[in-house]
């Protein structure tokens, strides 16, 4: 059914665009963007989590606050996991790090135009989470068909549109990643895609350490991998978003945390929409000089 003129001026206002790119305005504001860019101090010992959306963000979230104690998931079961890991570019994730003791784990979306400056100065590291991007379109749109502060998709095929133009939250996933790439070498710069975190999370787990530089024996290792699987955190209310109140997510709808696996998009995808995906996918990377598990498909 066609929406009303009231509805599509409701659904207008759900976002904020700050230097071109759409934010949700129930979450940031132009001010907090542009305080976070221009003022925010990143500290040395800071761990930042960057990714586009729906890229596996809770999940390196949920395995960084595992290695930060060592294995001992007693944290993760006790404090929502965007209070241990807080967006910085929130408001509400901001207030939390203004009371955050150092060393902090932070959380971003934010593209590399848009990140604090200060960051770039400094010796703070950078885990930078990617992944197939039809599973990230996939996923993005089941995702804003149940989080009320998104406009609603209406369908896969005008939300695909949406996605390969830019004209969705955060932005096109594109200049995101070919932004966060040119970090590439950067000694405080680790990047590692969703699927190398399905096919072997215990080595992943470890290359991560040895970025951080944290030391864990064996039995801290296993407990990071078996608390950080999809299952437990699945069942984790303070990692599921099941505590989030039901006006911001409808779980009704569905669950936050839906499949996690790798592919869904062929569930999803018409032939002709993935040839269409492929020849932009194509264009957009040909510059880049890096090769993602996902590039046979794409």
């Amino acid at each position: 059914m066609e929406k009303t003129g009231e509805e599509r001026r409701e659904e207008a206002m759900k976002y904020v665009n700050f230097e071109g790119v759409d934010f949700l305005r129930g979450a940031c504001t132009e001010e907090t963007l542009r305080l976070v860019r221009d003022e925010f101090q990143v500290m040395d010992s800071d761990t930042f989590v960057v990714t586009y959306p729906k890229s596996g963000t809770v999940w390196m979230m949920e395995i960084l606050s595992l290695v930060h104690k060592h294995g001992d998931p007693s944290w993760c079961h006790a404090v929502p996991i965007w209070n241990r890991v807080p967006w910085c570019e929130t408001c509400i994730g901001l207030e939390v790090l203004r009371h955050y003791m150092p060393p902090r784990l932070i959380t971003s979306h934010l593209s590399i135009q848009l990140f604090p400056k200060s960051f770039f100065g400094s010796k703070a590291k950078i885990i930078y989470v990617l992944r197939d991007p039809k599973d990230v379109v996939t996923s993005f749109y089941y995702y804003s068909k149940i989080h009320g502060m998104f406009k609603d998709p209406e369908s896969f095929p005008q939300f695909l549109d949406n996605f390969l133009q830019g004209n969705v939250p955060y932005g096109s996933w594109f200049d995101h990643v070919c932004g966060w790439m040119k970090m590439k070498g950067q000694s405080n710069f680790f990047f590692i895609t969703y699927e190398e975190l399905l096919q072997d999370l215990r080595g992943s787990v470890v290359r991560i350490c040895d970025f951080l530089g944290q030391e864990l024996d064996e039995a801290a290792i296993d407990s990071v991998v078996e608390n950080a699987t999809f299952k437990t955190m699945k069942d984790n209310k303070m990692a599921n978003f099941s505590q989030v109140s039901e006006d911001i997510i409808h779980h009704s709808k569905g669950r936050f945390m839906r499949k996690g696996i790798s592919g869904d998009w062929k569930n999803n995808f018409t032939m002709a929409q993935s040839e269409r995906f492929n020849r932009v996918y194509q264009e957009k990377m040909k510059d880049l000089g890096t090769k993602f598990p996902w590039d046979t498909d794409c």
